[in-house]
């Protein structure tokens, strides 16, 4: 038996490299926070700083294992505490996003899709704060939701960017700040499983990325509990600002990624 089983499971995964470690952990605190309910942008640094010490794509088959665990804990966290009709009307959308984004993985620019949503994210955190001098018609819901909800999937599944289109629906129903985080951790949740099949089905994960994803397990959990702790002690006029100041984030992020990645 080795002296320190520590340092074998280590040597096996990817994180030899004490820097690898390091970086995952970093990553794993951020989309943790984010995935108890503090917004979408910690959760888009998560790839960027895992790609620091391995490939994009290594690192998002890498996080996806981990995101699973956490969707697990977050609905547990949140459980019963959810706004059925969103959840009816996006998901069916977000199953066919995903679809979509499996037939084109092969034709998709990555990084074109990131700047497109990240525009989408600054459009709509512009439009939300500039001043209006007359009422705006009420926008169709059922297709507000079903057109989101198709790209919250496409660009959840090419570039683990779902957020943004998701809030562009979710954040004007003003629903209750519990309601709202229990409904995106539900949503979520299933998108990220109805992930696994087409992911798994284009070679993205072995045994070295799932282990790695185990070693990480424990950070994740407590990193969501953490999450929903603050959450839970934020009042409707604090979070709902504090949302449309992640989504300028993510949209910035998700711009300059998107620029930089079609240079």
């Amino acid at each position: 038996m080795s002296p320190n089983p520590w340092t074998d499971l280590l040597s096996a995964s990817l994180f030899a490299e004490p820097g690898a470690l390091a970086a995952a952990l970093v990553a794993v605190v951020l989309v943790g926070v984010s995935k108890g309910g503090l917004g979408g942008a910690f959760a888009l640094l998560g790839v960027p700083v895992l790609s620091l010490v391995m490939s994009p794509v290594q690192a998002a088959a890498l996080l996806l294992p981990v995101l699973l665990v956490m969707d697990v804990v977050g609905l547990w966290t949140w459980r019963g505490t959810f706004h059925r009709a969103t959840l009816i009307a996006m998901l069916p959308a977000a199953v066919l996003g995903i679809g979509l984004g499996w037939l084109t993985a092969a034709a998709t620019s990555e990084a074109l899709v990131r700047l497109i949503v990240g525009v989408v994210a600054l459009g709509f955190a512009v439009r939300s704060v500039w001043p209006k001098r007359n009422a705006a018609a009420p926008r169709p819901r059922a297709v507000s939701a079903w057109f989101w909800g198709t790209v919250a999937g496409f660009t959840s599944f090419v570039a683990h960017a779902g957020g943004p289109p998701y809030q562009v629906h979710t954040l004007p129903l003003r629903l209750d700040p519990k309601v709202y985080t229990g409904t995106a951790v539900v949503f979520f949740a299933v998108v990220n499983a109805v992930k696994v099949v087409p992911y798994a089905a284009l070679g993205q994960f072995d045994g070295r990325t799932l282990l790695s994803a185990a070693v990480l397990l424990p950070v994740a959990v407590v990193a969501v509990l953490a999450g929903a702790a603050l959450v839970r002690r934020m009042r409707a006029e604090v979070f709902y600002p504090f949302m449309l100041v992640m989504v300028a984030l993510v949209g910035a992020r998700l711009v300059y990624d998107g620029v930089r990645g079609l240079g």
